[in-house]
Formats: structure tokens, C-alpha cells, sequence
């Protein structure tokens, strides 16, 4: 099978991660989810826990906030086999980036890092061999945010959304649980 790139978008609590699941374990291979949430507080490690339970027990699991596609490359290796990675979040993974660079660099010199980055990633699939799965918040049908810094969030993972969907085979947008398949 091809490596194959699916993006699965849509608002917050719409059912995403459930769907990139069923989308991961209908394809019959082994999987890498790679989670990007960082816990800080007791409410996100019980989220985190409950996203645990909800996977398959003999799927591996990779923690990254920030270092992908190293991380991911150092997980897999090519001996292994045809795998699927399902990356749960791109939001997370943004944010995480960003905040990480908060402060010691300008805004324009923050995003052009962080396109880089997911350059980087895209060109990892492409070499990689893998279905990569990834799993993002739409910011696109929400408010434009009253601070600098949620502005600047949702400009670069617009922008971040619209570069992974351009190269995507597949594009789903998940709307109340169900699914709309946009490309």
C-alpha cells in the first residue's frame, strides 16, 4: 500500500480522534499514535488517560510535544514493515511550538519556523513509507481572537491545516461525530 496522508479536521469536541481511530484500525496495520499533549494540570492527565483507554492495547505509543518527525523516525524503523502513524494533535503540536518560542523570537521568525517544521514532516511522509493520519482543529469557522498571541495561533495552523490538506489523498471535515469527506 501507498503512503498515504488524511487529514481529519473539524471543532472541538466533533468526534475527530474517535474517527482517525476507526480510520487507523480499519486499515490493518500496526500503528504508531503519536500523542503532542503536554500534561500540566490534573484535568489534562484524566483527558490524557481516557484517550489512552480508548486505544487499542498492542498499538505503540509515542509522547512528542515538540521534536517530530525525529521522534517518529527514531520510533520507526524501515525493517518494520508498512506502518500507519495517526498523529493526535496538529493543533497541540502548534501550540506547543509556539509557546516553546514565545518571547524569544519575533512573530514572523516564529512562523516561518514552525512552516519548517511542518514542511519537515510532510517531507518525512513522503520518504517514510507510512499512512499518516492527522488529526486538527479547524480555525477557520471560529472568531477571530481578541489577543496577539491566539491571533497568531490560529493564522499559523490555518496555514498549517491548509499545507497538510493541499498534499493530502484524503481530507475529512467531522461535524457533530459525522463525517464529511472534502477530498
Amino acid at each position: 500500500m501507498k503512503n498515504e496522508l488524511i487529514l481529519v479536521t473539524g471543532g472541538t469536541r466533533a468526534g475527530k480522534s474517535d474517527f482517525a481511530l476507526k480510520l487507523a484500525s480499519d486499515l490493518e496495520r500496526p500503528v504508531l499514535f503519536v500523542a503532542t499533549a503536554e500534561v500540566k494540570d490534573e484535568e489534562m492527565a484524566e483527558r490524557v488517560e481516557r484517550h489512552r483507554a480508548s486505544r487499542p492495547g498492542h498499538w505503540r505509543t509515542l509522547e512528542e510535544p515538540t521534536g517530530l518527525p525525529e521522534a517518529i523516525s527514531n520510533t520507526l524503523q524501515p525493517s518494520e514493515g508498512e506502518w500507519v502513524v495517526l498523529m493526535d494533535c496538529l493543533n497541540l503540536w502548534v501550540s506547543n511550538l509556539l509557546l516553546a518560542r514565545e518571547g524569544r523570537e519575533t512573530g514572523r521568525a516564529i512562523e516561518e519556523e514552525i512552516r519548517v517544521l511542518v514542511d519537515r514532516l510532510l517531507d518525512w511522509h513522503d520518504r517514510s513509507g507510512t499512512t499518516l493520519i492527522l488529526v486538527t482543529n479547524e480555525v477557520g469557522l471560529g472568531l477571530v481572537p481578541t489577543n496577539r498571541l491566539g491571533r497568531q495561533f490560529t493564522d499559523i495552523l490555518g496555514k498549517a491545516n491548509q499545507m497538510v490538506a493541499a498534499k493530502a489523498e484524503r481530507v475529512y471535515l467531522l461535524v457533530s461525530g459525522l463525517p464529511l469527506e472534502l477530498k
